[in-house]
């Protein structure tokens, strides 16, 4: 799909982390890069390191004019779906935003309702700067949520698999039941529910 960059001041890429796994928020952030501060190296989170998207994050919350991150909860996504729940934490990320951007570009093939004008881009994560350091903000705070539920779920193990459906998850899930922070509209976590009936 063809994209074009606005010719506008404040561009804001948006971009979430976490539709797949079935637990946690998923976690959205929007960002507005400063044009006379430039950070190097900005692409798809995925394609980075941990230790190199750390070290971007720090840079595009120093450097960016503003960012801001998004979420919807667990009880949220039940309740909406998944691509309701994203674009609801969509939304919220470009509203806690301290300017209000002139264009939004989101990663993706649609948009959530903005107050205005906004362009999906497909793989925009890899195209788009703007989009590109909303993933790595998106990722680097999810990791977080992960990291911190590792602790206090050390079973789960979901410092490893990050919340996904992994094997070793589904088994823990069979073990020691389902989490308050499990999404438990998702398949493999609702037919374990329906099996410890």
């Amino acid at each position: 799909m063809q994209w074009h960059r606005p010719d506008v001041q404040l561009l804001c890429g948006v971009d979430e982390v976490g539709r797949g796994p079935l637990v946690g928020a998923v976690v959205t952030a929007a960002v507005i890069l400063d044009p006379a501060r430039p950070i190097a190296g900005l692409t798809d989170s995925k394609k980075l390191s941990a230790t190199k998207r750390e070290a971007l994050a720090e840079q595009i919350k120093e450097r960016a004019l503003c960012w801001a991150l998004g979420r919807a909860e667990p009880a949220e996504i039940d309740q909406l779906n998944i691509l309701h729940a994203t674009m609801l934490a969509m939304q919220r990320a470009v509203a806690a935003l301290t300017l209000q951007p002139e264009w939004v570009m989101i990663d993706g093939n649609r948009c959530p309702e903005l107050p205005m004008p906004a362009t999906a881009v497909v793989k925009g994560d890899s195209l788009v700067a703007e989009i590109s350091a909303a993933s790595i903000l998106a990722k680097v705070a999810r990791d977080a949520e992960m990291a911190e539920l590792a602790g206090r779920y050390p079973q789960f193990g979901f410092a490893a698999h990050k919340g996904y459906p992994t094997a070793q998850h589904l088994a823990a899930i069979s073990e020691h039941g389902i989490l308050a922070e499990h999404r438990r509209s998702f398949k493999p976590v609702r037919l374990i529910a329906e099996q410890m009936r």
